[in-house]
């Protein structure tokens, strides 16, 4: 291929994904913190409630669905468990922790963050449109690589004589991560 189809299919590629690639790598980075904070969602709402709770083992699907039923929450119960001592049942866009002890808790209400929620939601589709869309976009991330290694042609700086060594250490990098960690 000549060096100006190489220039030039990089920098329309390079164009053509880059308002992509901003959203994929911040959204990565909001996913990669995603147990540290809730970026999908944030607080609307948190009332405190008392609750008469069963002994936890009297505790069931059943018991969950009409709870939720008596706190007016309209959303089907995910799941339910007591953890730490807390009685905890989450929903779609809602969250109920009670004190099994006590009967003291709280109703907290969510909405999806805008933006971020649907950046998001890029990592996670799985749609099959969007596999196809995604496998595409890694090929163009392999040529766009593959095109950018090769626009640098005389020098020391060249791919053959300098740029495979650092290549190949950020190809090894993550795989030394994985074994590692």
């Amino acid at each position: 291929m000549k060096a100006q189809k190489i220039r030039n299919l990089h920098r329309d590629l390079g164009y053509f994904y880059l308002g992509l690639i901003i959203t994929f790598a911040f959204s990565g980075i909001l996913m990669n913190h995603r147990e540290h904070w809730h970026p999908e969602k944030f607080t609307i709402e948190a009332k405190e409630i008392t609750v008469n709770l069963p002994k936890p083992n009297e505790i069931t699907d059943e018991f969950a669905e009409n709870l939720a039923k008596e706190l007016q929450i309209k959303d089907n119960v995910k799941r339910h468990m007591i953890r730490k001592g807390k009685f905890k049942m989450m929903f779609e866009n809602t969250e109920v922790e009670v004190d099994v002890k006590t009967g003291k808790g709280e109703i907290i209400t969510f909405v999806k963050t805008p933006v971020i929620s649907q950046a998001m939601k890029l990592h996670k589709n799985t749609s099959n449109w969007w596999i196809y869309f995604s496998d595409i976009f890694g090929i163009s991330l392999i040529i766009i690589a593959i095109t950018g290694a090769m626009m640098v042609k005389h020098g020391k700086h060249t791919f053959k004589r300098y740029g495979w060594k650092l290549t190949l250490i950020g190809m090894l990098f993550p795989i030394i991560f994985l074994l590692v960690f």
